[in-house]
């Protein structure tokens, strides 16, 4: 379990630093070409846009992966006893479900049917929308780790 762990821990960690590394880099290339060769680049605008995106779905998973994302914790951080753990429970299959049902299965049905393609770069527009169901199970792989993990910490293992 660790091993995986630190698997999807490396892999969002250099996806997330390969989308920064790229805006920085032709973000520069923009500004540079625009204001000093008078002459702007045509691509980076797109590209920009797309990696931005990217950059915040994979960030995003990499919050759940963390359990650093935003909540709304007014009413959980209130309840005690079995109401928590029920209300957390519910949570969570809320956040399964949403995950499951949007992003892979949506994201999967849409990048399916896309038959457009970008206009400036001339990309697939269904190879741009499969980073949806991507980072979908990242985030479901990352919940089961969490679960795996609270689970092996219950019954006294040293998985954690």
């Amino acid at each position: 379990m660790k091993t995986l762990e630190k698997i999807l821990d490396a892999v969002m960690r250099f996806l997330m630093a390969l989308s920064m590394f790229t805006l920085v880099a032709f973000g520069t290339w923009q500004i540079f070409s625009r204001w000093v060769l008078k002459d702007p680049s045509t691509f980076t605008d797109e590209l920009l846009r797309y990696v931005l995106i990217i950059a915040g779905m994979i960030g995003s998973a990499y919050c759940f992966y963390r359990d650093e994302h935003l909540a709304l914790t007014l009413v959980t951080d209130k309840a005690k006893g079995s109401f928590k753990f029920i209300l957390n429970f519910f949570i969570e299959i809320c956040i399964l479900f949403f995950v499951i049902y949007v992003f892979i299965y949506g994201g999967l049905k849409l990048s399916a049917t896309a038959t457009n393609v970008s206009s400036v770069m001339r990309i697939p527009m269904k190879t741009l929308y499969l980073i949806e169901p991507v980072c979908g199970v990242m985030i479901v792989v990352a919940r089961i780790l969490k679960y795996l993990q609270a689970f092996s910490k219950e019954k006294g293992g040293e998985n954690s």
